[in-house]
């Protein structure tokens, strides 16, 4: 069980945002599933289905599909249990959470397919709270899944999860609370990062992971502004990564 130093009334804990797929873990649980369909493919009447725009809509598809095929929680259980954590998280978080600093996953995943994982690489106690869209097992024993949110505010958001708000929400509930963060350190690698990420202000820091999306649409930002070109910009720090070590030495320079 990770336990964490106590913080001293004098210093000030950091928020930290983990995005899940392809930054804690370095897959997608939602596609790594898919092997558990017959020869491990999922029918193309279902795929022409999936959007950026729905893809909530397009796993709990995927999910009856598996369920008429038997798939059962054993089964995904010990599937996204083979999914192996990116390199270098666990010394990230387990360091972190030592430190008395929080942590929080803000994940388009599932609350089903995170606990699983959290629970067998034993970094739940890490993490004091878990946003992502509510996942479970019915009456039948086929796994459902709802949205987070239903939003029309952030166009640059999927209509079930803007990161961004849910990342803003929880740091003013805390500092209502009386908690006062020293800064907001973002560490994701998609597309839906982009949002909380712009959303961050200048004492604050984004880990983008390199040749992942959320480090293009940086690079274009950078590359944009560079021509003379005055549009949506990053405040933040922002500190590219390929290994969870790379964050950790960055957050040794923080003072």
């Amino acid at each position: 069980m990770l336990t964490s130093s106590p913080i001293s009334p004098s210093q000030k804990k950091i928020l930290f945002v983990f995005n899940f797929d392809h930054t804690v873990i370095d897959d997608n649980g939602d596609l790594y599933c898919k092997r558990l369909a017959p020869g491990g493919k999922i029918p193309q009447e279902i795929e022409e289905t999936y959007s950026d725009l729905g893809w909530t809509h397009y796993m709990g598809l995927i999910f009856d599909y598996l369920h008429k095929h038997g798939v059962t929680e054993t089964q995904y259980r010990e599937c996204m249990n083979e999914i192996p954590l990116t390199d270098g998280m666990r010394e990230l978080i387990e360091h972190v959470a030592k430190k008395g600093h929080e942590c929080i996953i803000v994940s388009d995943a599932n609350s089903e397919f995170i606990d699983y994982i959290l629970t067998e690489t034993g970094l739940k106690n890490a993490f004091s709270r878990v946003y992502t869209n509510p996942a479970k097992y019915d009456a039948e024993g086929r796994l459902t899944i709802e949205y987070y949110h239903t939003q029309d505010w952030c166009d640059l958001s999927t209509v079930n999860l803007c990161k961004g708000q849910i990342v803003v929400d929880h740091k003013e509930k805390r500092e209502r609370e009386g908690t006062q963060y020293k800064c907001v350190v973002l560490v994701g690698d998609g597309n839906n990062d982009f949002c909380p990420a712009l959303r961050l202000s200048e004492k604050d820091v984004v880990c983008s992971r390199i040749n992942y999306r959320l480090w293009k649409k940086i690079q274009k930002l950078k590359s944009e502004s560079e021509e003379g070109n005055d549009g949506l910009k990053i405040q933040a720090q922002v500190v590219n990564w390929t290994s969870g070590l790379e964050i950790l030495e960055f957050l040794k320079t923080l003072n």
